[in-house]
């Protein structure tokens, strides 16, 4: 699973191959803490993070979501930046 950022200690992920009944999604790593958040509804699908950390991806997801959208589509997986 290709990392696409790391900020402020979270770790942003996307899987290859994603199936075609799942909504577009990343993977945001926060310590013990996984979630999957789907980036057009920017709000978790699957797991749990904590309240600030929930806040700092969904900002992040807000500037980056063309970016996602593409990567979720073509598969061509990129670094991007992160939160400063």
């Amino acid at each position: 699973m290709p990392v696409l950022s790391r900020f402020y200690g979270i770790i942003i992920r996307m899987y290859f191959q994603q199936s075609e009944h799942n909504p577009p999604h990343i993977h945001a790593i926060y310590g013990e803490h996984v979630a999957a958040i789907d980036f057009q509804e920017k709000k978790i699908i699957e797991g749990e993070l904590p309240k600030k950390a929930l806040e700092l991806v969904i900002e992040w997801i807000s500037i980056h979501e063309k970016e996602l959208k593409e990567i979720w589509d073509t598969q061509n997986f990129k670094n991007i930046k992160p939160l400063e």
